[in-house]
């Protein structure tokens, strides 16, 4: 009987466990909710037009959509309201509906920075307003994935996220904590977020938009670059066909020859400061390049 009462007793408080650990992914998703809502609200993103070609590639109809979508106060304006409305639902209902939802939602901005870290290596998110200006990186994928993970978690949790505060639970605080050190560690609005804090006297950082970047800088980066490496050889010319900026970007577009066909090999250049990557990109040759060569 005793061993009976012990093992029930284990299995109780594995349970409540695994309930506690639930209730902190649904804490966790309302503050992410609303500090994204209250970071669209504070700071504005830089006003820019939204293109529909990019690297000289027309963009497709989805993708043009989506970075339209991004770009204006009223959008952004729109968003942050959703998220927080969205946040303070998590907070005080339980209701499947709100789980849901907010499982799309974090799905659909999956979807949406992917899709912008392949097709606009030049905007940012705009995740967290003004702060998310930066070209998506890595790490903004990852954490758009792993709180869709967390939404999924969640659907499960019986509390709200009053209620999974007001619980106490020492392993509500410990998972809320642990998740949420990961998400610090995977958001790049932070560095924003302290460079707007810098003291006075500091260097200013210029934004790679505005930085000047001379061609000659361009030319080093690219050359040393192991994306340059692995198309010099098909790579016909030293010269490039056409050279121009975007943004954060300067562009080399290279005549080259790949698998028996005559394409276009543009190279992205990044022109920050620091940290400056090379992303190739293959494109179609023109019927006229293709006559000439």
């Amino acid at each position: 009987m005793l061993q009976r009462d012990g093992a029930s007793g284990a299995r109780r408080a594995g349970r409540a466990m695994v309930t506690a650990a639930q209730n902190a992914q649904v804490l966790l998703l309302a503050a992410v909710l609303l500090a994204a809502c209250a970071a669209k609200l504070v700071f504005r993103e830089p006003v820019r037009e939204a293109p529909d070609h990019v690297h000289g590639v027309p963009l497709p109809a989805g993708i043009a959509r989506v970075t339209a979508l991004r770009h204006g106060r009223r959008m952004s304006v729109c968003l942050g309201m959703g998220e927080g409305v969205l946040g303070l639902a998590l907070l005080t209902s339980s209701h499947v509906s709100v789980r849901l939802a907010t499982t799309a939602a974090f799905a659909a901005a999956t979807w949406v920075v992917g899709e912008l870290r392949v097709r606009r290596p030049d905007v940012g998110c705009g995740c967290f307003g003004g702060l998310s200006g930066k070209r998506v990186g890595r790490r903004s994928v990852a954490r758009a994935v792993l709180l869709t993970a967390v939404a999924v978690t969640a659907l499960g949790a019986p509390h709200t996220g009053l209620d999974a505060l007001r619980d106490g639970h020492v392993v509500i605080g410990a998972v809320f904590a642990v998740e949420l050190a990961l998400f610090a560690a995977l958001s790049p609005e932070l560095t924003a977020l302290l460079g707007r804090r810098r003291l006075p006297g500091a260097r200013p950082v210029t934004p790679c938009e505005r930085r000047r970047s001379p061609l000659a800088e361009t030319y080093a980066t690219l050359h040393a670059s192991a994306e340059w490496a692995a198309y010099e050889n098909a790579v016909a010319s030293a010269v490039p066909l056409d050279v121009w900026r975007e943004g954060c970007w300067r562009f080399l577009a290279f005549p080259a020859r790949l698998d028996g066909r005559d394409v276009r090999l543009v190279f992205a250049v990044s022109t920050a400061e620091r940290a400056r990557v090379v992303r190739p990109v293959r494109v179609q040759a023109e019927p006229r390049l293709s006559a000439a060569l």
